[in-house]
């Protein structure tokens, strides 16, 4: 669980940057960590994770897809709370 810990851990940081990046109109840095984030999936073992954070884990390429980047940003925002409550509680 310690390489989920770290994905997980590191996704919610790369949403924040995104949060962060998109609400100080530095588009640029936030479609970057928009990837990392994107790449990040990829390394966590979803299988041994409880549902509703698979369920957020599976959406979350379509909301970081959008086409208003202030509602990426909130939701972002949204996403990183959760995965970092999820981290530092299980």
């Amino acid at each position: 669980m310690t390489k989920d810990y770290v994905a997980i851990s590191s996704l919610a940081m790369d949403l924040k940057r995104v949060a962060v990046g998109f609400y100080g109109d530095s588009n640029k840095t936030a479609r970057r960590f928009s990837r990392e984030a994107l790449k990040r999936i990829e390394e966590i073992e979803k299988q041994d994770l409880k549902p509703y954070l698979r369920k957020y884990l599976n959406k979350l390429p379509e909301v970081l897809s959008q086409k208003d980047e202030k509602k990426i940003a909130e939701d972002a925002l949204m996403y990183s709370t959760i995965f970092q409550n999820y981290a530092l509680h299980n």
